[in-house]
């Protein structure tokens, strides 16, 4: 609709200063300019006609061919050799708009050779009809190269905008790619978090089905519905905590806290007495070290009741300039396992270290003597002020212990 109104424009302007040059000219006495100026015009509208089609039938954004820039360099010449005749200061109009098209639609040397050819259609017009006027031998080159400059000055707009518009969809795909990520890592967070939850769950409640059928082949049944009764707590406390570890991804949650419960549940449950120091002064953690350590301490507080039922565990959590580390000590057995390897063939531990370096931290858990050790650090935004201990916790740099129920 753009490209017909400014044809339209053009067209009448053509009629319009047809009229006017060749109009006033049919009472001059000189028949020479006269057929001059209408065969001239002739080639000018004819070379326009041509110049439409063209632009009709070439898809948008496609550079110039030689034909377009022949018939604006046909424009520019003629209308600038007929500029200099007799009433003919007009058509410098078509040769400024040949020049302004070639500026915005071609390569720069072939616009420059549009105005040049114009500016020797001035040059020779001006010898052909004997005109000696300075100020129109100026003015007219003057007005095609003005022409010539706004059209390359309207093209680097057009650039820049074609240019702004594509990175603009770049960046929609781009944020577009990053949200379909962000989703993907939100859904595998949730994933890991429920699967860590059920290994902890399921592992304790292997741990009781095992003593209640060690206790039913002794024959003591009133143990035996004790066994289970904290082996339905457990299943009970493994739903609470699924969805703990789901909220937990969207809310930040204080370490201290957090495994201050864990401790006082897991000596319920087990009769482990475990023995919780906090030292340096807590602070707030990024959510993934959070999970990444209480993880690491439920998955190594199953371990050490699997492996050393009823013996003392010790857990320190140590905050220091650019990490915190959790510590976890428990005697342990014979035949017990001596790499990251838990019971019944599990690698719960082995998921805990890559958990953990994914956030740049490490795990190391050995045997040493009679004593298993799980030390996990994860790096922290550096010191400062944290969410206080929780009541009944251990303060900093002190020891908290709990005895089993």
């Amino acid at each position: 609709m753009q490209q017909k109104m400014a044809w339209a424009g053009r067209a009448f302007g053509f009629v319009w200063i047809g009229l006017l040059t060749i109009g006033t000219s049919l009472h001059a006495h000189d028949r020479r300019t006269l057929t001059i100026q209408i065969a001239g015009y002739a080639v000018i509208g004819a070379a326009m006609l041509g110049w439409a089609l063209i632009e009709t039938r070439t898809p948008p954004n496609t550079p110039a061919g030689r034909a377009m820039i022949f018939l604006l360099a046909l424009v520019a010449g003629t209308s600038g050799f007929l500029c200099t005749s007799h009433n003919g200061a007009l058509l410098v109009l078509f040769a400024a708009i040949a020049a302004l098209i070639a500026g915005g639609d071609v390569a720069l040397e072939a616009a420059l050779a549009v105005a040049g050819v114009g500016i020797f259609g001035v040059m020779a017009g001006a010898l052909a009809f004997g005109s000696t006027d300075a100020a129109a031998l100026i003015g007219f080159p003057a007005t095609m190269l003005s022409a010539l400059f706004i059209g390359r000055h309207r093209r680097a707009y057009r650039v820049q905008a074609e240019q702004a518009t594509a990175l603009l969809e770049r960046t929609r795909e781009l944020q577009e790619l990053q949200r379909h990520a962000d989703v993907l890592d939100e859904r595998t967070r949730i994933a890991r978090e429920i699967h860590d939850v059920l290994a902890h769950s399921l592992g304790g409640l292997s741990i009781q089905i095992q003593a209640a059928r060690a206790v039913l082949e002794d024959g003591n049944v009133g143990k035996a519905l004790q066994v289970l009764d904290t082996a339905q707590r457990i299943a009970s406390d493994g739903l609470v905590e699924t969805k703990r570890a789901v909220h937990a991804l969207r809310a930040d949650i204080a370490l201290d806290q957090e495994l201050s419960t864990l401790t006082k549940t897991h000596n319920s449950q087990y009769g482990s007495e475990v023995d919780l120091r906090i030292d340096g002064e807590p602070r707030e953690l990024p959510p993934a070290a959070t999970m990444a350590l209480l993880r690491v301490a439920q998955e190594a507080l199953v371990n050490a009741a699997k492996h050393a039922a009823g013996e003392p565990i010790g857990l320190i959590l140590a905050y220091d300039d650019g990490e915190v580390r959790l510590t976890v000590t428990n005697a342990i057995a014979d035949g017990a396992p001596s790499a990251l390897k838990t019971v019944n063939g599990g690698y719960g531990l082995t998921g805990m270290k890559e958990r953990l370096l994914l956030i740049g931290g490490s795990l190391d858990a050995e045997r040493r003597d009679d004593t298993w050790t799980v030390v996990a650090t994860a790096p922290t935004p550096g010191p400062g002020p944290g969410p206080a201990p929780a009541p009944g916790s251990a303060p900093a740099s002190a020891s908290a212990s709990a005895s089993a129920a």
